[in-house]
């Protein structure tokens, strides 16, 4: 298949193709080098790829079958969705992430609250939801069942891709007169870490709740498309770095950054020594152990606590295995001490 998708790119002129070495997850590639404005329809093979929806477009994903036609004719058959309207307001503690504000929504929506609607996300907390935030949020709309997930551009936005799209595009934004399927306000300065159980993304509670449970985890992981960004591994590092005691290791974590960008600035920055010296692997890019396909496969009866949208059964390995889901300082936290903790 790579062999084939080469001469593909090279007979017919494909200029964004991202060989070996030179990108990652495609659904952390795409905003990162420009490929998504606001205002653009982007269709991609891959369920996740709503997660250019952070930079204010339309993005869905489509089947094998549909991408073909798309490819061969430039168009696409969408029915216009119903909207959702989700507000974010307040100002998150420090320990609060966007992961966990979008699992708050999901347990709010459950996993087939949205089918076929778009979450249109505005950002009114104090601070702004950061453009990887943004993209996180967007990344998990789909586990609600949503078409897409798109944030209302605004400045923040406008900071982003000014430096990254280089060519024409057209903001959207809601109308003043919107009318809307539903309407959700989080107020994020009322929520704390959260932890999504097996094996729903919406079978959400809190980190305290589970902390006197005391859940042993076999494996730890850092990465996907969800939580994968420079941002990300800083988080953990930051978590390892106030750790009292630097001789301690981590239980088996595995940490792999979202793409070659994020590979390079987690070696020039010394984040991948410090997931070394503490006895993490660090990997090259890739989904990795996300989707249950390599670098931490979960074998039967095995607990995992993901950073990663989805923990269906058998979603990251044997279907005897389980998974939990959480943000990058949760997970931080849980390698360092073996069970599900947080800070």
């Amino acid at each position: 298949m790579g062999r084939e998708l080469r001469i593909f790119a090279e007979e017919y002129g494909v200029k964004d193709y991202y060989g070996e070495g030179k990108g990652g997850i495609c659904h952390v590639v795409m905003p990162e080098d420009g490929l998504v404005a606001p205002g653009e329809v982007i269709i991609g093979a891959d369920s996740h790829t709503c997660t250019n929806g952070g930079v204010g477009c339309f993005a869905t994903g489509v089947g094998t079958t549909d991408l073909a036609a798309v490819l061969a004719t430039g168009l696409v058959w969408l029915r216009v969705p119903e909207t959702v309207k989700v507000m974010f307001t307040g100002r998150p503690s420090e320990v609060v992430t966007p992961k966990d504000m979008v699992l708050k929504l999901v347990s709010i929506l459950t996993v087939g609250g949205a089918n076929y609607d778009v979450l249109e996300f505005h950002d009114n907390t104090e601070d702004g939801i950061f453009m990887e935030g943004r993209l996180t949020i967007a990344n998990m709309a789909i586990e609600c069942g949503a078409k897409a997930g798109v944030f209302v551009p605004d400045e923040i936005t406008e900071r982003f891709v000014s430096s990254r799209v280089t060519r024409p595009y057209t903001a959207v934004v809601p109308d003043a007169q919107a009318t809307y399927k539903a309407e959700i306000e989080i107020d994020t300065s009322a929520l704390e870490p959260l932890v999504a159980k097996p094996f729903s993304p919406d079978n959400v509670v809190t980190v305290r709740e589970l902390e006197p449970e005391r859940i042993a985890v076999d494996q730890v992981f850092v990465g996907s498309c969800t939580n994968g960004r420079i941002g990300d591994l800083r988080a953990v590092a930051k978590v390892f770095s106030a750790a009292p005691d630097e001789a301690v290791k981590v239980h088996r974590t595995v940490i792999v950054p979202g793409d070659q960008k994020v590979f390079l600035a987690a070696l020039e920055e010394g984040l991948a020594a410090q997931f070394v010296i503490r006895g993490a692997v660090f990997s090259t890019p890739t989904c990795g152990p996300c989707l249950g396909g390599h670098m931490g496969v979960l074998a039967a009866e095995e607990t995992a606590l993901s950073t990663s949208n989805r923990n269906f059964r058998g979603r990251m390995g044997h279907p005897d295995s389980r998974v939990y889901l959480a943000s990058p300082i949760v997970a931080a936290h849980t390698a360092l001490k073996g069970y599900i903790c947080g800070p």
